[in-house]
């Protein structure tokens, strides 16, 4: 198994529109949607996204994750992930995590033990409680040492995405389009 970063942009829409579907599922309205849109038409546009994925030997993806940046480009934080073979036992998406927390400063948050728990099996070492009952991890890479020196990660407003494709109807249907174009082109290998 190899983490590689996904590039090309097809492939990179592809994989983010299977995020966003997989992450949110077919009960969540536009949500999904309005995520790809937010992060295909800011993040990755000001280059503050990255979409990784567990690959096996033949290439095939086995998870994928998208990482944002913080807003002082210290360090990424998984916003999504996805197992995408259940198969093999353990979840590639913390594989992945794990590869990850190896080579590049990360922050996680958890929102309860068995998810913290799951994160320290997978490289995340020191924890610091955020508001809002959520715990911060951070790895060994990650330059903080803590929540005052922390910059939160970048995001996306939903709201302000859906405002914007209420006043843009071609726009909504360019990104609809691009979604489930993405979706039904879904790489077998990357």
């Amino acid at each position: 198994m190899r983490v590689i970063q996904v590039n090309e942009p097809d492939q990179r829409e592809a994989c983010l529109a299977r995020l966003c579907a997989d992450t949110f599922g077919s009960d969540a309205g536009l949500t999904p949607l309005l995520r790809f849109a937010g992060v295909a038409g800011v993040l990755f546009e000001q280059q503050a996204a990255r979409v990784l994925a567990l690959v096996d030997d033949s290439s095939r993806p086995l998870a994928l994750a998208l990482l944002v940046l913080d807003k002082a480009n210290q360090g990424m934080t998984p916003m999504l992930m996805v197992d995408l073979d259940s198969e093999a036992g353990n979840s590639p998406a913390m594989v992945l995590i794990h590869e990850l927390a190896e080579r590049a400063p990360l922050r996680v948050d958890a929102s309860d033990d068995a998810e913290r728990e799951r994160f320290e099996h997978a490289g995340i070492g020191r924890w610091f409680d955020g508001p809002h009952d959520i715990r911060i991890g951070l790895n060994s890479h990650h330059p903080a040492t803590g929540l005052d020196d922390l910059s939160p990660p970048l995001g996306v407003d939903d709201a302000a995405v859906a405002q914007s494709l209420k006043r843009d109807p071609k726009l909504f249907e360019s990104y609809k389009q691009r979604f489930t174009n993405g979706l039904a082109n879904f790489p077998a290998t990357l």
